[in-house]
């Protein structure tokens, strides 16, 4: 059956068919040749962008079944694990190793690294945004800014790196969690009438959804606000997603919307925010808020430039220029988080007390041996580490 959209297939994934074309040049090169060359390769990135200290590292699930089957060996860093680019000594810090016939796995860099790459980077967005909202509840809003065949990813890495609820309804299957939402604009301009439309999702929506009503479609949002407050008798919240033409300064209108409410006995109304927030306006408005949704600033994260390079070969030291060579071992200070990368199998460093080794096997000659935990606990295990780090 022909294709309807213009996504490439878990099949196509797994066969290599998303590579560079030199890559599947290079591996006839060697397959002709019978050339046969064992090597160790790193995947490492230069920097972390935005001049941020570190990143998270998402996507190895992905990369354990994509070289499942495949005669290689694969050591990574756990799925959700914070990293910085390079150690003290300025040694970049490898995040996933691969060893094995080169030829075996040369057309599997495209897809390894497209897997790491933009999970990675949208996790480290999200992680950020959610250490600066605290214990305020952050929403994924982002499926609808990027192709909707990657939307699970997204919303996972979201998810994953810390936020509270995702909107989309796919992803939330998959996660095993509830999708979270209010309603669009549209409701409200279709029906014609706020308080209609607001009372309809109340009779309609299931009763364990919190009553979230839309706030700013046509009127102030102080007035809207107090209708609502009135026609639905279990309001919970409100969301307001003014646009930035009519926001002016949209902390003092918060501060007011929330004055009338108290001043009219609704103190148990929540206030909820969204529309093109980052974090910068996450950390402004977070006094004054209960919660936020965030869709492009995440969504759109910058992605992690990681690259992989062969650094070994038949037990030779091979690194092109620019690249340490060697395989290599990182390790973390458990204590003070610091890390040190050495070559592997050498003696443990110290810190305060012996460091942890942080590269652990994922796959072994084509075997996935990695048990992977559920998403809720990797992002129990992201949320554990990042409080413990700094945003600069």
């Amino acid at each position: 059956m022909s294709k309807i959209f213009f996504v490439a297939s878990d099949e196509e994934i797994k066969n290599g068919k998303t590579t560079d074309i030199y890559f599947e040049r290079t591996e006839e090169i060697l397959r002709k040749k019978n050339i046969s060359q064992s090597v160790v390769a790193e995947v490492t990135c230069g920097g972390i962008p935005n001049s941020w200290p570190w990143g998270i590292l998402l996507g190895t699930e992905d990369v354990a079944h994509l070289f499942e089957g495949l005669p290689v060996t694969v050591y990574s860093l756990r799925e959700g694990t914070f990293f910085r680019a390079k150690d003290e000594k300025g040694v970049r810090t490898p995040v996933i190793i691969v060893e094995g016939d080169y030829a075996a796995f040369c057309v599997y860099e495209t897809p390894l690294l497209g897997f790491i790459c933009q999970a990675s980077g949208i996790a480290t967005a999200a992680a950020r945004v959610k250490k600066v909202a605290g214990e305020k509840t952050v929403l994924s809003f982002g499926a609808r800014r990027m192709h909707p065949s990657i939307t699970p990813m997204i919303s996972r890495a979201c998810y994953i790196a810390g936020f509270d609820g995702i909107s989309a309804v796919v992803s939330a299957d998959m996660l095993h969690i509830s999708a979270t939402g209010t309603m669009p604009h549209a409701l409200i301009i279709v029906m014609q009438d706020h308080s209609k439309a607001w009372k309809a999702f109340d009779e309609v929506v299931d009763k364990n959804v919190n009553r979230v009503a839309l706030c700013d479609t046509y009127l102030d949002e102080k007035l809207e606000t107090l209708m609502a407050a009135s026609a639905v008798r279990d309001l919970s919240g409100v969301r307001l997603d003014t646009p930035g033409s009519r926001r002016g300064n949209f902390k003092e209108i918060i501060q007011e919307v929330r004055w009338e409410l108290d001043l009219r006995g609704y103190t148990h109304i929540k206030i909820f925010v969204s529309g093109g927030l980052d974090e910068e306006s996450v950390q402004e408005l977070k006094p004054f808020v209960d919660g936020f949704g965030v869709g492009t600033y995440v969504s759109n994260g910058r992605t992690l430039d990681f690259s992989l390079d062969i650094v070994e070969m038949d037990d030779q030291y091979v690194a092109k220029r620019g690249k340490f060579s060697g395989k290599k071992q990182m390790y973390r200070c458990t204590e003070c988080l610091r890390d040190v990368i050495v070559p592997w199998n050498s003696k443990i460093p110290e810190c305060h007390g012996k460091m942890e080794p942080l590269l652990e096997p994922l796959v072994e000659k084509g075997k996935v041996v990695r048990k992977f935990q559920p998403a809720s606990r990797t992002r129990e295990y992201v949320l554990e580490q990042v409080k413990n780090l700094d945003l600069w």
